[in-house]
């Protein structure tokens, strides 16, 4: 498994909000446990809201929001492309103006979500990794939107499926993006990396709230697993 693939499983781990032993994070991976100290630290150093210690074990506390902003969906999509293609310009000025729009961004977020001095996650994901996902982001915000079902191709490490599914919510973690929708294929929750998506689709079908399968389901879902 890819470095970036395992980050992305830690995080989807640790987004219940529970407390999670390193051992026992090794052992879902199939990593050592000096490996998980070192990707929790990566975690941590990239913005992404976990907190913990070597010893006691790592939980998620929250997404990360910048509401000073009031920034959209799409806001937030543009900033974050816009800073990721910079970043890996070769003009050194462009790099350095790049760096210190992330610190203002760094300087208004909530105290307790505030990412280091090291920037806003640009060690963990590449550009060329992150940007493929970018051509789904349209299609999969109009999704959500009028409530249309979409059909999309899926790669994971073992495996490449198609499924149809009921998108739901987008989110920003720290230099990925995920989408949180109803799976018709696996007949649950699912959450999919955008950069993954090798094809999507919009179907004529839309979909209609039902209960058990919005997203205020799945963050109950969520809720009640956090036994704090």
């Amino acid at each position: 498994m890819r470095r970036t693939d395992r980050l992305f499983d830690l995080v989807t781990i640790l987004r219940d909000g529970r407390l999670h032993r390193a051992r026992d994070l090794a052992e879902r991976v199939e990593v050592s446990l000096r490996t998980i100290y070192r990707d929790m630290e990566t975690l941590m150093a990239s913005g992404i809201p976990v907190e913990g210690e070597r010893g006691v074990g790592y939980r998620m506390t929250a997404a990360i929001t910048l509401p000073p902003l009031n920034l959209t969906p799409t806001e937030l999509e543009a900033l974050h492309l816009g800073m990721a293609v910079v970043e890996e310009a070769a003009d050194k000025d462009l790099q350095r103006a790049a760096r210190t729009l992330a610190a203002k961004i760094d300087a208004v977020l909530p105290e307790t979500r505030k990412a280091p001095a090291t920037g806003w996650g640009f060690a963990i994901y590449p550009f060329a990794d992150a940007a493929k996902g970018f051509t789904h982001m349209p299609q999969l915000r109009t999704g959500i939107r009028a409530r249309q079902k979409l059909r999309l191709t899926y790669r994971t490490d073992s495996a490449t499926t198609t499924r149809t599914i009921r998108p739901l919510q987008l989110e920003y973690w720290g230099r990925v993006w995920t989408v949180t929708c109803w799976c018709e294929l696996r007949d649950d929750f699912r959450v999919f990396r955008p950069d993954r998506i090798q094809t999507l689709q919009p179907l004529s079908e839309h979909f209609a709230p039902e209960p058990g399968k919005t997203i205020e389901d799945y963050e109950a879902r969520l809720a009640a697993s956090d036994p704090g």
